[in-house]
């Protein structure tokens, strides 16, 4: 049973939701981005998506936009972020870590060989933003060898005729877009999201994670109550930024900030 499942098994048993967290890998640099990795379990993140910093971020809004660039500035790279995995795994061994990312990079890289070593670094999932599923065929043979889940995006106009096909191949959990557009724009709300779990639990027993428009403990309470986790990305990116800009290049300060934010968004999942 993968670390993905057992994660979601545990908070079913628990009567809870999750909370998953976004972090740009190698932002603001690459020794804060650790720091702030290896402290978010402790912090109360069920889940971690790394983003992979791409120069193109279509589905981001300003602030991951921003985060990219900052992390670019210092060419991380895939290998990086794998020795960064595998660097957080020498003190986790259960947390689920998953990519987040565009497709280019493991293009790049190459299917099997990014499969293969984002397993030995301890990775869980990928989530690609820019591959729908009709595109998806060259990658999943080697997702599924290795044992990569390969986590979908649904969206509000995701009709019932297509989410058959996005979810058919889905593994780990389905994302659901709670808000249409690019990240950290516009707030989810409660009543589509309530509906859209509706819609969606009757074509898979998948968990369903929600992210895009989740900013606050509130609005992660509120969401998080209709959904298996909640997902909360482009507000943690700002108080990195934030923090960056207060405090210069002080990893454990900048850390410290983050870990504040993410324990205030556990409480109110919790």
């Amino acid at each position: 049973m993968s670390r993905i499942t057992k994660r979601f098994d545990t908070l079913k048993a628990q009567g809870r939701s999750g909370l998953v967290t976004f972090v740009t890998a190698g932002d603001p640099d690459m020794a804060t981005f650790q720091k702030i990795l290896n402290g978010l379990p402790a912090a109360g993140a069920d889940v971690i998506e790394v983003g992979v910093p791409f120069s193109d971020p279509m589905a981001d809004g300003p602030a991951i936009q921003l985060s990219s660039q900052r992390a670019l500035k210092h060419d991380i790279g895939l290998k990086d972020i794998f020795a960064a995995v595998a660097a957080f795994r020498k003190t986790d061994a259960d947390t689920p870590i998953v990519l987040m990312g565009y497709y280019n990079p493991i293009y790049r890289y190459g299917g099997d060989a990014f499969a293969r070593d984002a397993v030995a670094a301890g990775a869980d999932g990928v989530i690609i933003v820019d591959l729908p599923p009709e595109e998806a065929g060259e990658l999943l043979p080697a997702l599924r060898k290795h044992g990569l889940h390969m986590i979908f995006l649904t969206a509000p106009t995701s009709s019932d005729a297509r989410l058959p096909a996005i979810l058919n191949n889905a593994s780990g959990f389905v994302y659901y877009v709670a808000v249409a557009g690019v990240t950290g724009t516009k707030s989810a709300d409660e009543t589509s999201v309530k509906q859209a779990m509706t819609r969606l639990r009757a074509h898979t027993k998948l968990p369903i994670a929600v992210g895009f428009g989740i900013k606050t403990p509130a609005q992660a309470k509120t969401i998080s109550a209709l959904c298996d986790a909640a997902v909360v990305g482009s507000a943690i990116v700002d108080v990195v930024a934030d923090s960056s800009l207060r405090n210069g290049a002080k990893p454990d300060v900048i850390a410290a900030d983050v870990h504040r934010f993410v324990k205030d968004l556990a409480a109110g999942v919790r």
